[in-house]
């Protein structure tokens, strides 16, 4: 411990070093005409690839005017997300279902769903022993983690772990993606048990159950859920199965993907990114930010005194102090989020089955007022709208799903995506990607 603080006071007293030494002007940006964060002044992402996965449409050339802004559109392989939740949305097994779509690029007629639902579900099987040997071994409040350290560990037990054929990654990946919630709940429950002191207990996945309905029964003492419930969570794994491509824990999954690396550090790699507050946790600052909302105002039903407090936490006197409204707002899309248009039907759904219409009111009221005040605030008019995260937070509080599980949810649904484009970066890339930097340093000598 006292070297520790050793080593903390030296790193302290370099900070300022570091700080005059790596500190590059914006002014340079603009100069080499160097996007920073791959991203154009516009906020547009710089083109760095292709892909026949997915697509994100928020503008669109209308009338020979381009890049006119419109409502927001998320596609699965040809196939809008839309039509896929109104076809799967409350069947079951509509995660797999599109898992197959994604990873295979065409949707499963009858035997082939039947076929990839029972490989996913003999495939729910961890190492002899490696509950209690690698996840309870060392418990942590951070999941992803805990997940990321059981990825790594699983390709110890992989003969094959390296290879990088497109079968064996198939098989890998096909693997990861029936145990990631094992991992996910397992990791959860060591933490609760270890750190929380509160009681253990350990359910083998069914394999007569969709993912969803798996998760909430290992999750649960009692193993009940509802159908509503399990259709609510299948949903909101379908929405966050995939991206565009140009997110950034994908991007990661492709960059490490070309440099000829395995599978499971390539997305070990994908998890670190995700677990990003910039990234996939942002769900939890709506739920923080919702929770303080609900204690500072009196009144639900009083729009006035929502619009002033909103007004205050963008003025950063409030909540955080950082000035933003959570859940508002989206890198690609425009006027909507798809994903959010689809999702509150369902939230909707599962609000009445759980009694919290109230709560649900001032969701409904601060989608409405927020845009309005960012507007006056920010003198932002092309539109703001809520994306996923507002809702999918309050999903999960209904679902009983603790917050410490939050980001692993999402990491659960995208693995699929990330396994999709691993693929296809394995079979028609080729070449590792290497951006350039351009050096600005000063020759001393």
């Amino acid at each position: 411990m006292g070297f520790e603080k050793e080593m903390l006071d030296y790193a302290n007293r370099k900070t300022p070093l570091c700080i005059e030494n790596d500190t590059i002007s914006g002014d340079l940006f603009k100069e080499y005409g160097v996007n920073r964060g791959l991203r154009d002044v516009n906020g547009k992402g710089v083109l760095t690839g292709l892909t026949n996965i997915s697509e994100i449409i928020s503008f669109k050339d209308i009338n020979g005017e381009k890049h006119v802004p419109c409502e927001g559109e998320l596609w699965y392989r040809g196939y809008n997300v839309r039509s896929l939740v109104q076809e799967y949305g409350w069947q079951g097994f509509g995660f797999e279902k599109c898992a197959y779509l994604l990873l295979f690029g065409e949707l499963p007629d009858d035997q082939s769903s039947q076929e990839f639902i029972d490989v996913l579900a003999r495939s729910r099987n961890l190492p002899t022993n490696f509950t209690r040997d690698v996840i309870m071994k060392a418990p942590t409040k951070d999941i992803m983690n805990s997940m990321t350290r059981s990825i790594l560990t699983l390709a110890s037990y992989d003969k094959n772990a390296s290879h990088t054929d497109i079968p064996n990654v198939i098989r890998q990946s096909l693997m990861l993606i029936a145990t990631f919630p094992m991992l996910a709940v397992y990791g959860y429950h060591a933490y609760n048990h270890y750190l929380n002191d509160d009681s253990m207990y350990i359910h083998r996945p069914d394999p007569q159950k969709s993912t969803a309905e798996n998760v909430l029964m290992m999750l649960r003492p009692d193993k009940k859920y509802t159908p509503t419930e399990a259709a609510v969570l299948d949903t909101a794994l379908i929405l966050h199965m995939e991206h565009g491509g140009g997110n950034n824990s994908t991007f990661t999954t492709r960059v490490v993907t070309s440099s000829g690396s395995d599978t499971y550090a390539t997305i070990a790699a994908a998890m670190s990114s995700l677990k990003g507050p910039k990234h996939g946790g942002a769900n939890i600052k709506v739920m923080e930010m919702m929770q303080d909302i609900r204690s500072n105002v009196s009144d639900w039903n009083d729009e006035d005194e929502i619009r002033s407090y909103l007004s205050r936490i963008l003025d950063g006197e409030v909540f955080d102090k950082k000035g933003l409204l959570y859940g508002m707002g989206h890198a690609v899309y425009s006027l909507s989020d798809p994903r959010e248009r689809i999702f509150k039907q369902f939230v909707t759904r599962l609000a009445e089955e759980k009694h919290e219409e109230k709560k649900l009111a001032l969701y409904n009221a601060i989608e409405k007022l927020a845009p309005e005040v960012i507007a006056e605030k920010r003198h932002i008019y092309k539109g703001v709208s809520p994306n996923v995260d507002f809702y999918s937070g309050f999903v999960y509080s209904m679902l009983d799903i603790p917050p410490e599980l939050y980001t692993p949810i999402f990491a659960i649904a995208r693995i699929t995506g990330w396994s999709a484009h691993r693929l296809e970066e394995l079979i028609g890339a080729g070449k590792i990607i290497r951006p350039a930097y351009m050096s600005v340093m000063k020759e001393i000598e």
